[in-house]
């Protein structure tokens, strides 16, 4: 499956391990951050509806214009309070949220700091490894092409200082 012969060693996969489940607790804290805008969301929807019902049957039950408007414009000041009120809400599960991932970062450093720094030193030592047999294999290459080459030119000298008192 992979393009690799070697096996997925331990310390790759204790490291593994340690960013899936990082990344699962800030999934999961994420996950319940949105659910509780949803909540906040679903409420002021709620009462947004409900009091709109109940200013539309009191601006239709008005006896005069004025009166309409006088209702209508007395639910500005209510409004813009629960627009502060409904910011000051997501404020706080943002601050919340923010609290939360945190310290879930924070848990989880020194475990990711130690499983990176065992990938690295196994990373370095199978890298010092794989060097070492490497130059030994371009050692050993060296050695067959230049014995050859070695044997070749002392049989072709002979034969050239044999072959040069006959050809005179």
């Amino acid at each position: 499956m992979f393009p690799f012969s070697q096996s997925v060693t331990p310390a790759v996969q204790d490291h593994m391990r340690s960013q899936f489940s990082f990344i699962s607790d800030m999934s999961q804290k994420m996950f319940d951050t949105a659910q509780r805008i949803n909540e906040l969301n679903l409420q002021v929807a709620k009462a947004v509806i409900d009091e709109s019902l109940q200013t539309t049957q009191q601006v239709l039950a008005a006896d005069d214009p004025m009166e309409a408007i006088s209702i209508a414009t007395g639910q500005v000041q209510p409004t813009a309070e629960k627009v502060r009120a409904y910011g000051q809400h997501l404020t706080n599960i943002a601050a919340g949220a923010q609290v939360e991932m945190t310290r879930a970062v924070e848990s989880r450093v020194p475990e990711a700091t130690r499983t990176a720094a065992a990938v690295a030193e196994e990373v370095t030592r199978r890298a010092a490894e794989e060097t070492q047999k490497t130059t030994e294999r371009q050692k050993a290459m060296m050695e067959k092409i230049s014995n050859p080459v070695k044997g070749a030119s002392t049989s072709s000298k002979g034969s050239a200082s044999g072959a040069q008192p006959g050809a005179r």
